[in-house]
């Protein structure tokens, strides 16, 4: 059995919730993105790696579908990148926004792939980061006008935290004035952007998208845990949910040595399936 939670450099990184065909995914995004692998294959899980980007993929079944609250913003840097990868996840997906010239980019286009993820795929670099795939969060609904607020929480609850860059509307935009147009945050080593999206839409963050923070002890697993369920909700084996309804999965780093001890594998798990918040100390004494 692999380990599902590998130790990676970058301590705040995706999991995707899957209808069970996660590695089919994995195997999907590998043909489409650059420097890709998988970094583990297990029933429950799939972790691996794209464009430096790491994701987990979750075989969790059809309880939740992901939704384009969250989507994942792609910087290349020829057209020709951008459509080779807009042909291959548009195909059996859904066009969000057709690939065309914006005034952001020359080449721009938002697509549902078949699995459901949303990607944003763009032409041209950021000045301020060299990470090519940035999870994108979109507040809308009773979140809209909530970015800028969601980017103070989260860098005050993150350490080594800078935001970037921070666009906001202009009185052009009618309601939308001075809400977020655009931003984007590195949170310990991983840069988020984070916009309102005003109008109506029919979707809103869920567990179907997470991001899993690393935990080097107790101190910083209690320290996540508390700080990021305040307003919000917690929920099983590590999960909660902040106060804007993103979902957050707070896991202590040893976990995976723990798994990778065949002998005492699966009373690790009979132990935190019955958790909410991670025991430390518990698990260590199995």
């Amino acid at each position: 059995m692999q380990n599902p939670f590998p130790e990676l450099d970058q301590p705040i990184f995706p999991a995707l919730w899957f209808d069970n065909n996660a590695r089919e995914a994995a195997d999907f995004y590998g043909t489409v993105f650059p420097d890709s692998r998988i970094l583990s294959d297990i029933p429950v899980a799939v972790n691996f790696e794209l464009w430096g980007q790491k994701f987990m993929g979750i075989n969790g079944g059809p309880m939740f579908k992901i939704t384009p609250s969250i989507s994942f913003y792609v910087v290349f840097d020829t057209e020709a990148e951008v459509v080779a990868a807009w042909e291959k996840l548009s195909e059996g997906g859904k066009v969000m926004m057709a690939l065309d010239k914006y005034f952001w980019s020359d080449k721009y286009g938002w697509v549902e792939d078949r699995f459901g993820v949303s990607w944003q795929l763009a032409l041209g670099k950021f000045e301020c980061t060299d990470q090519r795939i940035l999870p994108c969060l979109l507040f809308t609904g009773e979140n809209f006008g909530r970015a800028e607020a969601a980017i103070h929480f989260y860098q005050k609850t993150f350490p080594n935290t800078e935001i970037l860059s921070l666009q906001k509307y202009g009185e052009e935009a009618g309601p939308a004035a001075g809400k977020v147009l655009f931003s984007q945050i590195n949170l310990d080593k991983t840069v988020f952007i984070l916009m309102d999206g005003p109008g109506e839409h029919a979707f809103h963050f869920n567990e179907a998208v997470s991001f899993s923070v690393g935990c080097a002890n107790q101190e910083e697993i209690d320290y996540y845990w508390e700080t990021l369920k305040e307003g919000g909700s917690e929920q099983q084996c590590g999960w909660l949910k902040d106060k804007f309804g993103v979902s957050w999965q707070i896991v202590p780093s040893v976990l995976g040595k723990l798994m990778d001890d065949s002998s005492k594998r699966q009373a690790v798990v009979d132990a935190f399936l019955k958790m909410k918040k991670f025991d430390l100390e518990a698990l260590l004494a199995v």
